[in-house]
């Protein structure tokens, strides 16, 4: 294989450790071999970026299994080229499996350009994307609230749902919470509770209200109601975050809400997990399967099943 690096660098990271393997000389010799073990601790990485730069390192190239190497790509970040591979395309001969047999054949790959880097968006898209991905989390467990205060009002013989079309909205909140405290609901407090755009009448809402409500009911109805304003707090919070990260990023969010079908929030999200350098991708195709919408392509005795 033809060399094309002069001074490269393998990681085999593991949770406790990293092997480093250096591999460095003229391009049409033999190289010369350096190998290292240091730990993952902030310590033993700046320890490692030192020595990758006594060294004079240029490229560093590391597997992208698990969550390890996270770290180890925030502190050499900036100061080599690093190479984030694939662990199935550079995956190693069987037998005679070690860290340091690992981390030589990273190496060597990276020396010979036979490794093809995965895309790592800049540090404020990573950013961005974990606020991203945790909103979506919360919206769903705000939701799973949502529905069993849906199961509560149904075991209580409230028929809120069948009058409200959202009873998490204007009037339901505020019938909610007077249900909650344990009031008495008549006629004229519920006039007020209700919204004027509400389209149900006083007295079918009236009726719908008319249950048997139990203290049990009440307390579950208050842990699920509690819990969901917290959610509903903190993702608050997030899209204060996550506006503050795209302020750079203005003209593709106005861009990508143009859209038909995209609002802001989508447009959080395509920035999140796609960034806005779309040169990193070779073609469209490679961006569609890059975003999960590509998908599979499977053939076996002449016949294709996706």
């Amino acid at each position: 294989m033809e060399a094309m690096i002069e001074r490269c660098a393998g990681l085999d990271v593991h949770q406790e450790t990293v092997v480093a393997c250096v591999i460095f000389g003229p391009l049409d010799k033999k190289p010369k071999t350096s190998i290292e073990t240091f730990s993952t601790t902030t310590t033993g990485l700046l320890a490692l970026s030192d020595w990758l730069a006594t060294l004079q390192v240029s490229d560093v190239v590391m597997e992208s299994t698990g969550v390890y190497w996270k770290p180890i790509w925030n502190i050499l970040e900036g100061s080599f080229h690093l190479v984030l591979a694939n662990a199935r395309h550079v995956k190693n001969v069987p037998g005679r499996k070690t860290d340091v047999k690992d981390a030589e054949w990273l190496a060597k790959l990276l020396r010979c350009g036979l490794i093809e880097s995965n895309f790592v968006p800049p540090e404020d898209i990573r950013d961005l994307r974990d606020l991203t991905r945790y909103r979506k989390k919360l919206i769903h467990h705000r939701t799973s609230e949502q529905n069993r205060i849906h199961k509560i009002l149904q075991d209580a013989n409230i028929k809120l749902t069948s009058v409200l079309s959202d009873i998490f909205g204007v009037s339901g909140r505020r019938i909610l919470e007077a249900i909650l405290n344990g009031e008495k609901i008549e006629t004229d407090g519920l006039r007020k509770m209700v919204d004027w755009r509400t389209k149900a009448s006083i007295t079918d809402i009236a009726s719908a209200i008319n249950g048997r409500i139990r203290r049990h009911h009440r307390d579950m109805l208050r842990y699920h109601w509690e819990h969901m304003s917290y959610l509903e707090k903190a993702i608050e919070e997030l899209e204060k975050q996550i506006d503050q990260l795209l302020s750079p990023y203005r003209k593709e969010v106005e861009l990508l809400d143009g859209i038909p079908g995209v609002n802001k929030a989508a447009a959080a999200t395509f920035i999140a997990e796609m960034g806005v350098d779309m040169s990193v991708f070779k073609s469209a195709k490679h961006l569609a399967s890059w975003a999960g919408v590509s998908p599979g392509n499977y053939e076996s005795a002449g016949k294709k099943n996706e």
